[in-house]
C-alpha cells in the first residue's frame, strides 16, 4: 500500500438550500490501494460526504461552503462530477439507481461512455465485469428494473468499473440485501482492491462487516467525525456503539465533540 493518499478530504463544511448545516469540518484520508470505511446511522453525514468529494452535492441543492478535497494530489473542490469519472473517481449511489427500463448489459455499457473506448476494448471490459459478477452474464438481457436487489447492486458496481476507476465511494452496499448477498458483495469489494488496486471509501451502518473487510474507518455522527482509526482498533473500542447509534455521553466525554482518535 501506498504511502501517498488517493484521496484527501480536509475540513470540509455542507450547507443545504444555503440554510441547513449537513457537515461540520469533515476530515479524512484514503491512502492508495486501501479500503476506507465510513461508518454513522442514518443523517449522520455519510452520503454527503460522499457527494462531496464526487461533486453530486451540487444536484441536491447543496453547496461546499469551506475546507479542500485533493484526489492524487489535485484540488477538486471545484471539479464537476464527469471529469472526475474520466480521472477515474466514480461513485455508486445509495439504492442502486440502475436504469430499471434497459438491459443489464445496456447499464454496464453505459459506465463506460467518460472513456468512449474502441469496440474490442469495450467488449473486454464487459467479459471483465462478467468475470466478477458470473450471474450478470446469465442476466445480460434482463430489464435492470426486474432483477433481484443483489443483482441490481452488482450491475451498479459493475457499471462504475466499467470506467476502470482508481477510486470508488460506494454508499450503503449492504442496504436490503440478504446476508449471504451482502458478503458476496463484500468479498469483491476486498478482491477488486487485493487484485487490481482499486481504492475504495465505502459508507455503510453496518460497522461489523465494513470493518471487517476496511484497514481502517471514521465514525460520522452529526456531520462530524467522532472518531477514526484502524478497523481492529476501532471494533474495540468501547464508544463506537455509542458513537455510531448516536448516543454521544461516553463518546464525548473528556473530549472535544466525541473526538477519539487512533493513528491510522
Amino acid at each position: 500500500m501506498s504511502a501517498a493518499p488517493i484521496l484527501q478530504v480536509e475540513e470540509i463544511a455542507v450547507t443545504y438550500s444555503q440554510l441547513i448545516p449537513a457537515l461540520r469540518g469533515v476530515s479524512l484520508t484514503v491512502p492508495s490501494g486501501a479500503i476506507v470505511a465510513l461508518l454513522g446511522g442514518n443523517g449522520a453525514g455519510k452520503t454527503t460526504t460522499l457527494k462531496a468529494i464526487s461533486s453530486l452535492i451540487r444536484a441536491e441543492r447543496g453547496e461546499l461552503t469551506s475546507g479542500r478535497i485533493a484526489y492524487r494530489g489535485d484540488a477538486i473542490t471545484d471539479a464537476d462530477p464527469w471529469t472526475l469519472a474520466e480521472r477515474g473517481l466514480v461513485q455508486v449511489l445509495e439504492g442502486r439507481r440502475c436504469f430499471a427500463h434497459l438491459s443489464v448489459e445496456e447499464n454496464l455499457r453505459l459506465g463506460a461512455f467518460v472513456r468512449r473506448p474502441a469496440r474490442v476494448d469495450l467488449e473486454a471490459d464487459l467479459e471483465r465485469i462478467y468475470g466478477t459478477f458470473p450471474r450478470l452474464k446469465e442476466r445480460r438481457k434482463a430489464l435492470a428494473g426486474y432483477t433481484s436487489g443483489g443483482e441490481q447492486q452488482m450491475v451498479a458496481i459493475g457499471r462504475a468499473l466499467m470506467a476502470r476507476p482508481s477510486l470508488v465511494l460506494l454508499d450503503e452496499p449492504s442496504m436490503g440485501l440478504a446476508p449471504q448477498v451482502v458478503e458476496e458483495i463484500f468479498e469483491t469489494v476486498a478482491a477488486l482492491n487485493r487484485d487490481d488496486g482499486v481504492s475504495f471509501l465505502l459508507a455503510e451502518q453496518n460497522a461489523a462487516i465494513a470493518l471487517q473487510y476496511a484497514q481502517s474507518g471514521y465514525v460520522l455522527e452529526g456531520g462530524r467525525v467522532v472518531a477514526h482509526g484502524k478497523a481492529d482498533a476501532l471494533l474495540e473500542l468501547d464508544a463506537l456503539r455509542d458513537a455510531y447509534l448516536g448516543r454521544g455521553k461516553s463518546a464525548t466525554s473528556g473530549t472535544r465533540r466525541g473526538s477519539r482518535h487512533f493513528a491510522l
